[in-house]
């Protein structure tokens, strides 16, 4: 296997989650007779350019298809971080009716729906047909394809003043095509926009329930300021951001475009990661051992309880949810049943567990003892919406960053 950015050969692991189901292929209860799949899930790191990432072990069009089970606007979390985004990025670059604005993986058209209630153009870009289909209903232009530089062949688009591309990144097994692409689309005067989880934060969390077969790559700002200055484009501006657990947004431009001046704050956070050693090959090799220390006693929690006959449920039929449980091999018999908002989800089971997949009222009937919140990003959200369960003496748990037992 070669690296995806600059093509020098992979001989270092960083973490070996030996393999699994593609974690957001839901199954349904017909599907549950039927052989499943379990792929190899095994990440490598560079040491060259440092960038973190898998082989392209399931095609994108296997994991993006009509039958794709993620709809980001079913967390009240990530819509109010969607509104602020829309209204600082309106205020700060001037965005208005005379502005274009294109999203790449927009998913429902949430977030471009917060633009076009501000009189913006916009377009989206989304693979997922079923999931582009809620958002051509709500109303947001949206093209049903993935991203790259054939698309933009294939179809005329004017060139845009805002392009938007969170949490994509990483799901772009050719991401030297996809950089072309988007520069392709900057109007000369143009930004872009990108969030991606942050390496740094991965690592030092122990986030690894974020590696699963649709992110290919895992990124710190120091290898991606390379991608992007190898395709002609310059990052100018960055925040660190509290979604995903720690995420990065960074503000592109063409290098050629004055108008935009290059702040200290990435120098600054440049310098912050080489001093955490982002760029030593040793910093990567002991995420393993990290890892399996989190599975022994995740698992040692879950058995010690199901002896005390305790009830466990989870919630949250989230991707990095089921990295966890097939990483650490829990099905049915240690956690009854996972909860999910979403009714796309509900009455399916979970990947490689087959934990079933059901409504909120759930909790009610059974009174578990403990829920385990897969989604940790948004457990503040989860343990407010869940606190009823405290009526009868039940807690929360979370695996990561370490097992955390709250009431």
């Amino acid at each position: 296997m070669k690296c995806r950015f600059c093509e020098k050969e992979l001989k270092n692991v960083f973490l070996d989650l030996v393999n699994s189901p593609p974690s957001n292929s839901l199954l349904t209860r017909e599907q549950l007779n039927e052989p499943e799949i379990f792929y190899t899930l095994k990440t490598f790191v560079c040491d060259n350019c440092f960038l973190v990432q898998n082989d392209e072990y399931v095609k994108p069009e296997n994991i993006f298809n009509n039958n794709y089970s993620y709809f980001s606007s079913f967390s009240t979390t990530w819509l109010e971080h969607c509104k602020k985004y829309c209204d600082m990025v309106v205020e700060k670059f001037k965005l208005n009716k005379d502005s274009f604005i294109a999203e790449i993986a927009s998913n429902d058209g949430h977030l471009l729906k917060f633009f076009k209630n501000k009189g913006i153009e916009v377009l989206g870009i989304e693979p997922s047909g079923n999931v582009a289909e809620v958002a051509l209903k709500n109303g947001i232009n949206t093209i049903v394809d993935f991203f790259n530089t054939d698309f933009l062949k294939k179809n005329k688009i004017k060139k845009a003043d805002l392009i938007i591309a969170n949490n994509v990144l990483a799901h772009v097994p050719n991401v030297n095509d996809f950089i072309i692409a988007l520069k392709y689309l900057l109007k000369e005067e143009g930004l872009i926009t990108i969030e991606f989880p942050h390496l740094l934060k991965l690592i030092r969390f122990n986030q690894f329930d974020t590696i699963y077969h649709e992110h290919y790559s895992y990124f710190s700002l120091f290898t991606v300021k390379k991608m992007f200055e190898d395709k002609g484009l310059e990052i100018f501006d960055v925040q660190e951001i509290g979604v995903h657990g720690g995420s990065l947004r960074i503000f592109v431009k063409k290098k050629e475009n004055k108008y935009f001046k290059v702040k200290k704050n990435v120098k600054n956070l440049l310098d912050y990661e080489i001093k955490n050693r982002i760029n030593d090959i040793n910093y990567y090799l002991s995420f393993q051992d990290k890892i399996i220390d989190i599975k022994n006693k995740f698992l040692n929690f879950l058995i010690q309880e199901k002896l005390k006959n305790k009830k466990i449920v989870a919630y949250g039929a989230a991707a990095k949810g089921n990295t966890l449980l097939n990483y650490c091999g829990v099905k049915e018999d240690l956690i009854e049943f996972v909860v999910d908002a979403s009714p796309y989800k509900q009455g399916k089971y979970l990947p490689g567990s087959h934990i079933p997949v059901v409504n909120e009222s759930k909790i009610r009937d059974v009174n578990p003892d403990y829920v385990i919140i897969l989604p940790w990003n948004i457990k503040d959200e989860i343990m407010t919406q869940l606190s009823y369960i405290r009526e009868w003496g039940g807690k929360f748990v979370t695996a990561i960053p370490g097992l955390e037992v709250l009431s």
